[in-house]
């Protein structure tokens, strides 16, 4: 499965692409940060994620995309920022017949980490533990991308192999993390 993960910004769009086999293990395919400045007229900045998106969806051909799922912030002005960026990869994703999965932060930190309140860092050398990179990749927003794509191809349910042998710690605490989520279910 090669997934696109976007981590939506106006000024900082994290872009990362991942392969990830049904033994869940995963290969840095392509990672990048659209930047645009922020005196950019709001169309001219859209206009240039939308490329930068575009670019990468041509160019590496995944089969489903993760996206950061939007949500309220205090300030305002960013939460806008980023629904509109979101909207700009929905948009993409939809016109090539791609599923997108919306992943909370904390679910993604859950799904690399183990824990769903982990700092920027421990996500980063997570990531980076399992692509097999020497360094975090930089700036966060590009972590944060492969973050959301490992997460969305781990979580498929075309991955998901019987028992839990040869699966790191953070996957198997996403496994219990979906049991448990189930069960809490189907009791209610």
């Amino acid at each position: 499965m090669r997934v696109l993960g976007i981590d939506p910004g106006l000024t900082r769009c994290g872009v990362g692409i991942v392969d990830v086999t049904p033994t869940r293990s995963a290969t840095l395919v392509y990672v990048g940060v659209i930047q645009t400045p922020p005196d950019l007229p709001l169309e001219q900045r859209l206009l240039a994620i939308a490329r930068g998106i575009g670019d990468a969806l041509d160019e590496y051909h995944p089969t489903a995309v993760a996206l950061e799922r939007v949500f309220a912030q205090h300030n305002l002005r960013t939460v806008m920022g980023t629904a509109q960026a979101s909207g700009v990869a929905l948009h993409l994703a939809a016109s090539r017949g791609l599923t997108v999965g919306l992943h909370t932060p904390s679910e993604v930190k859950a799904a690399i980490t183990g824990y769903g309140a982990a700092e920027k860092k421990q996500v980063g050398t997570m990531v980076a533990k399992v692509l097999g990179l020497a360094a975090i990749p930089k700036p966060a927003d590009a972590a944060d991308a492969l973050a959301l794509a490992i997460c969305h191809a781990w979580k498929g349910p075309a991955l998901v192999a019987p028992g839990s042998a040869g699966l790191t710690p953070a996957q198997r605490a996403w496994r219990e993390a979906e049991k448990a989520s189930s069960n809490r279910r189907v009791s209610s």
